[in-house]
């Protein structure tokens, strides 16, 4: 139980009091609509007027949210300032993507029975105007404000016409239409399937919230829903009036004509904050994207560590060349250098290339370490986009290009992410699925960099590495990290501070005879590597047990780069496997 608050407690608090917040509105403006000020508008529309406006103002509240989860900068200052104080809080703000979600979600449920509600009160406004009856009270309210400049309670103002057609012929129709097929379009790219295989589509369709909210700024412009006024309300008291209507306005009448006011529009009070900040948030990437940034490499394929003990430091051969690198398995690796960039391990920036798009951004997961001297990202060509910028590199050349031939690259970044609190732990356990690995690849790198370059003391005592990878040709590039840092530790008697298990999780039968036939060899017939590769995948109950008692009274951060899938059961074992004095932490990596 005490873990499970140290991992959920937080946000749990935080979605409850979201809720709660929704709940009281919700009721609270339904409750406001059964007041006397809105009785004869209920004449007409029933409960239908408060299932109308009690989910309005939940949607005022959580269109003023989704855009915050998004402000990157925003967050990424808020975590930078919190974590040296609660790294609790700090973890919040990691799960920004997931409470984006989940407002989002909020928004289409109250969207629904928004228009749901109002479908209804325009069947009803129409039927008070078909039914022409002088005797009905409805009929009566719907012919008030026929002469000019009076008001009025019906927005229906003829018998001929249909529901559709004031739909249409409305500010609040207008902007309704367009606000719903906004939101119809953003939340249904936004599908996992979509959102993975055809990135494009979700990107270029979630800036539609440009026209949502514009909508949603003037939806209430045209004032339909309409309520009786102060000053009629002393000439004209509904609880009394009401059964007199036949009498409104005539000579000896204490019962004047009521007369009707729609509220003033409050949205805009509710969103103008976030939305300024989203353009302060736009305009600091517009900057960002301007700076130059050079695409380097130098002039060694692989990741090198020192040399053995007693050489010369490891110095450029020659000045860095703009290049990239093509590793196997179709991953390109980008090297590169912007004035004034300073980053720490596990962060991503977001990735521009406008030769192939000026509006698509991706993110991705910075390779390097806080210590090199450039920053790199390695991109697997897995959609349209990441195709274009592997062609644009010249991934298929058969020889590498020039720098004047490369594509300009434009940079926002870097973010915070979970991975930065990876040295506030004693031991921790880092599980990358495939391209997944690409956080801890800075992480190791920086670990290289803190104990063996600079002997620098760190909190982190133990680090446990999982990599499971399908394919044999993603190991490549960063198998030869691992190699680095298995023989430098030897060399420096660390052996013990790193624990690493390689799983191959696919293969086939002509790969699984080499193995079977190399397997007694020093090194692994896969990596290189003295630690052999697994078959299949981890028992996961195992490894929890088997860290939990070599390690007792520790608090374990477990970090996560990799399908939801394994995010659940990771975060599972987490809860069922911290008893007594053992407690694993949980943090997954969110874009």
């Amino acid at each position: 139980m005490g873990n499970f608050v140290a991992n959920e407690g937080l946000s749990i608090f935080v979605i409850l009091v979201w809720l709660g917040i929704n709940a009281f509105l919700f009721v609270h403006f339904y409750m406001a609509f059964l007041v006397e000020r809105w009785f004869y508008t209920r004449v007409l529309l029933g409960h239908a007027l408060s299932w109308a406006r009690a989910p309005a103002a939940c949607l005022n509240f959580n269109c003023m949210l989704i855009l915050l989860p998004v402000c990157r900068n925003l967050l990424s200052f808020l975590r930078g300032s919190i974590q040296c104080c609660s790294r609790t809080a700090a973890r919040q703000i990691d799960r920004n993507i997931t409470f984006h979600k989940l407002v989002a979600y909020m928004i289409a449920f109250h969207t629904a029975v928004h228009i749901v509600a109002h479908l209804f009160n325009f069947e009803y406004f129409m039927d008070a105007q078909l039914d022409r009856n002088s005797s009905l009270l409805p009929f009566i309210l719907s012919e008030i404000g026929t002469d000019d400049n009076a008001s009025f309670l019906n927005p229906i103002r003829t018998n001929e016409t249909n529901p559709t057609v004031v739909m249409f012929t409305t500010i609040a129709g207008l902007t309704g239409v367009a606000i719903t097929l906004a939101l119809i379009l953003i939340i249904t790219s936004s599908m996992e399937v979509i959102r993975r295989s055809y990135f494009e589509v979700f990107w270029y369709t979630h800036h539609l919230f440009v026209i949502f909210f514009i909508g949603l700024v003037f939806h209430g412009f045209g004032r339909i829903v309409r309520g009786q006024t102060p000053l009629s309300l002393e000439t004209n008291r509904p609880l009394v009036c009401a059964d007199r209507f036949q009498d409104w306005g005539n000579n000896g009448s204490d019962c004047a004509v009521p007369e009707f006011a729609g509220n003033p529009p409050m949205t805009w009070k509710w969103v103008v904050a976030p939305m300024f900040l989203y353009v302060c948030e736009r305009l600091v990437r517009f900057y960002r994207s301007h700076q130059k940034v050079v695409v380097t490499k130098v002039p060694a394929c692989r990741f090198r560590g020192p040399p053995p003990a007693g050489t010369a430091p490891l110095t450029p051969l020659s000045p860095p060349s703009p290049q990239v690198v093509m590793h196997p398995s179709k991953t390109l690796e980008l090297q590169m250098k912007r004035k004034g960039f300073g980053m720490a391990v596990g962060q991503y920036v977001f990735i521009q290339v406008p030769s192939v798009s000026r509006l698509e951004w991706h993110p991705f997961t910075l390779t390097s370490a806080p210590e090199e001297d450039h920053f790199s990202a390695h991109i697997r060509i897995v959609g349209d986009w990441t195709e274009a910028v592997y062609q644009a590199c010249g991934g298929d050349a058969p020889e590498q290009r020039e720098a004047w031939q490369l594509p300009k690259v434009a940079i926002d970044g870097p973010f915070g992410t979970a991975s930065e609190d990876v040295f506030r732990y004693e031991v921790v356990m880092l599980v990358g699925a495939g391209i997944g690995v690409t956080p801890f690849a800075s992480i190791l790198k920086s670990v290289w960099y803190k104990h063996i370059q600079n002997n620098q003391d760190v909190f982190t005592k133990k680090i446990y590495f999982y990599w499971l990878c399908p394919e044999t040709e993603a190991f490549e590039w960063f198998a030869d990290l691992l190699q680095s840092l298995e023989r430098q530790m030897a060399d420096k008697d660390m052996a013990d501070f790193l624990s690493y298990n390689i799983y191959l999780t696919r293969w086939k039968e002509a790969e699984a005879a080499h193995f079977r036939v190399h397997h007694e060899a020093e090194n692994d017939p896969i990596t290189g590597l003295k630690q052999k590769t697994l078959y299949g995948k981890p028992n996961w109950d195992n490894e929890f047990s088997s860290i939990a008692s070599r390690h007792p009274g520790t608090k374990v951060g477990v970090f996560l780069c990799g399908p939801p899938q394994l995010g659940k059961s990771l975060e599972k074992q987490s809860l069922s496997h911290s008893e007594g004095d053992v407690k694993f932490i949980f943090n997954k990596e969110n874009f």
